[in-house]
């Protein structure tokens, strides 16, 4: 066997895909009795594929970037991502916040594709096969009983430690640290925990817009959503790096307005006037923005231009690693070549979520995921020359 990659999402097929291209035959091990579990979820809502902006801006979103995974990125980019989605027959259009979907907005057209593809190039697909032992061979628990597999290569492409129903739990932790370097696992794409009074009830449900949001050196203009048990959404996801080293989660609620015209506007407060009935007529601030200004700095606060453009949210934690859509520690690019390839086991690759990178939804992190694939599948076929 040339290559054995295990675990089927996109960055173990986009392994795949190059070292089959090439001419090798190759062994792709899942787990779950069906591949690519996450990136189907991911779709549900609609596959954001990619960022389509310019490439400077694209790779700050991983900020700290690891030269190795820079290079990643620069030779398989937005640019590459939709013309390879287009290879798979599915029209792509970009919304008008650079967001790349197909045409159909599901991932499952796109993964029947890319399955047929490889099929065709000789790719054997093995189902609900466990990785329990990695060595000199790579042990399976199968339906079939022990399995163990010796390859020239091996590429591990087994997710991070976040949604572990569909696969990534993290557990092949102890099998990897003999070979590798590893970072603790946490949590990331998050939403927070929040104890709300009961005044916030009628807002649970809503979404907050035109805020910017700021924890620490990460800064977000997305909108939110006050749940029941605090707060999610991609504003907040956009953040989470900066609340997991400890800073607070500061709103501008008036994003768009200078402090001189927030306090020409506060002077001209009515005497009588309630401070929910003025908020609302002269700042145009929504129920839900009132509701968190009441909540976060009093129903009459000492500091009302703070309060409106710097609002902390204090108490707020993050919440659960397996409730977050992504997580930051890993694999180390450390203790990796430049093409993935273990220092300490040659011929043992590495890709997608379980190497230790971080970035915010919105296209970025499934994009990092075949591009990581790709550099190990080229890595591999080095090796296999």
């Amino acid at each position: 066997m040339d290559a054995l990659v295990v675990g089927a999402g996109p960055a173990g097929l986009m392994a795949a895909e190059v070292i089959s291209a090439a001419g090798h035959d190759v062994l792709v091990a899942e787990a779950k009795p069906s591949p690519a579990r996450k990136f189907l979820m991911a779709g549900k809502s609609g596959l954001n594929l990619t960022k389509n902006e310019p490439m400077e801006r694209f790779l700050d979103a991983y900020a700290p970037l690891h030269p190795t995974l820079r290079n990643a990125l620069e030779a398989f980019g937005p640019q590459e991502v939709i013309a390879w989605a287009e290879g798979l027959g599915q029209d792509i259009f970009t919304g008008s916040s650079g967001r790349v979907f197909p045409k159909a907005m599901k991932a499952s057209p796109l993964l029947r594709a890319w399955l047929a593809r490889l099929e065709a190039r000789g790719v054997t697909m093995r189902r609900n096969w466990r990785m329990v032992g990695l060595g000199n061979v790579t042990e399976f628990d199968t339906p079939e009983g022990p399995v163990c597999m010796q390859a020239k290569t091996v590429i591990l492409a087994l997710g991070g430690a976040s949604w572990a129903r569909l696969g990534s739990n993290g557990a092949w932790v102890d099998m990897v640290s003999p070979f590798a370097q590893i970072a603790p696992f946490t949590p990331s794409n998050v939403g927070l925990l929040l104890d709300w009074t009961p005044h916030m009830t009628r807002h649970f449900g809503r979404p907050v817009k035109g805020v910017k949001l700021t924890a620490g050196a990460f800064e977000s203009r997305g909108e939110f959503v006050i749940s029941k048990r605090g707060l999610e959404g991609g504003g907040i996801y956009a953040v989470t790096r900066g609340l997991r080293e400890g800073a607070t989660l500061t709103l501008d609620l008036l994003p768009d307005w200078d402090e001189e015209k927030v306090k020409q506007a506060l002077i001209q407060r009515k005497t009588k006037e309630t401070l929910t009935k003025f908020l609302k007529r002269a700042l145009r601030l929504t129920p839900e923005k009132i509701a968190l200004v009441m909540e976060c700095a009093g129903p009459q606060p000492n500091d009302l231009m703070t309060a409106l453009k710097a609002l902390k949210i204090t108490a707020a934690q993050l919440r659960p690693m397996d409730e977050a859509i992504s997580t930051a520690g890993g694999v180390r690019f450390e203790s990796l070549t430049e093409r993935l390839e273990s220092r300490i086991k040659p011929g043992l690759f590495f890709a997608g979520e379980m190497l230790d990178w971080d970035a915010p939804t919105g296209g970025y992190l499934l994009t990092a995921c075949p591009a990581t694939g790709r550099l190990a599948g080229q890595g591999a076929l080095t090796k296999l020359s």
